[in-house]
């Protein structure tokens, strides 16, 4: 089964192409110039910026690169920005995430492919959650945050490019991803828990849904073979590692990690600084929306994946987080 993966050069689209290596698929990339980080094994497109689709650019050799594909698994983004610098981010969001991958799945109807996967957000679904009502595939609200419309906007699409074609799709909506190669706020995180320090996190007492890397990678491996996953057409499925942890409980397991790699050292310790004052000061250095996702809570229900489709996480969040470290260790 041939499968083509999109974003194939980021953090969760290289991992899936060594991961469908390893499950025997034959895999192409689809990528802005040809990566030496990729396996041999891979074939490489070079297609340039996927932007250029939207001006009619590059389709003939994007269809090429779809001749024979099975299973099309659309990772690339632009992903969501703390402190976005451009003066009309909800623009930029839809140029990539809506209009690529409107375009893309189109194409890839007309070449016969037989399943698009998209990798979408749990920002379709909002930002927070009220304590014991986890969000579901089915409680969806039209998204406000710019990001999360631009993957909203693409779904419908999607959906709609569905009922139209014989391609069936398949939406993946994950929360944080974290693993070997996180970047961004996890890995500050985890740096900030290695050092000598007081961090005011110790009295949070929200509950947030994570999904390890492996996890996914298991995941999107499951809906690309269509014979193992066949319930997965035109479904929603919301993921994730199936233990929801505070933000306190994530930094302890984080220290207990660095600790059982890394003896020596003091690390950073955990002060009960009350919500109300954190979030106070948060608001007056405008990092509201960063306290929101550090005290807020956000939970998912992932039994659709599992009654449907029989999916089980295949690795824990201290097995992930042990492995995490271990990988970038020298970094920390």
């Amino acid at each position: 089964m041939l499968v083509l993966v999109t974003g194939a050069t980021g953090f969760i689209g290289r991992s899936l192409v060594v991961d469908l290596l390893s499950k025997s698929f034959q895999v192409k990339a689809l990528v802005r110039q040809f990566s030496v980080g990729l396996p041999l094994a891979v074939e490489q497109v070079a297609l340039g910026d996927l932007t250029e689709l939207t001006l009619g650019g590059s389709y003939e050799l994007l269809r090429e690169a779809l001749k024979g594909v099975d299973v099309v698994v659309h990772t690339a983004a632009r992903v969501h920005v703390m402190n976005d610098d451009v003066s009309d981010p909800l623009t930029e969001f839809r140029k990539v995430n809506r209009d690529v991958t409107i375009i893309l799945s189109k194409l890839a109807a007309e070449m016969s492919v037989k399943r698009f996967i998209f990798l979408s957000s749990i920002k379709v679904n909002g930002e927070m959650t009220a304590p014991t009502y986890p969000f579901t595939p089915d409680n969806v609200l039209v998204p406000d945050d710019p990001y999360g419309l631009s993957k909203y906007e693409a779904e419908q699409g999607l959906f709609a490019l569905a009922q139209e074609s014989d391609m069936e799709v398949v939406i993946i909506r994950p929360p944080l991803v974290y693993g070997p190669g996180v970047k961004a706020n996890f890995y500050s995180m985890v740096k900030w828990m290695g050092k000598p320090v007081p961090l005011p996190f110790g009295a949070i007492h929200n509950q947030r849904s994570l999904i390890a890397l492996d996890n996914i990678m298991s995941f999107i491996g499951l809906c690309a073979d269509r014979a193992k996953s066949p319930k997965a057409a035109n479904q929603v499925f919301l993921i994730s590692d199936g233990e929801d942890v505070s933000t306190t409980q994530l930094l302890r397991k984080v220290k207990q990690v660095l600790n059982n790699h890394s003896p020596s050292g003091v690390k950073a310790w955990l002060v009960p600084v009350p919500i109300s004052i954190m979030t106070f000061f948060a608001k007056l250095v405008g990092r509201e929306v960063l306290a929101n996702r550090l005290f807020g809570s956000l939970q998912i229900d992932s039994s659709k994946a599992q009654d449907l489709l029989a999916w089980h996480p295949v690795i824990t969040m201290d097995e992930q987080l042990s492995k995490m470290v271990k990988v970038n260790e020298k970094s920390l």
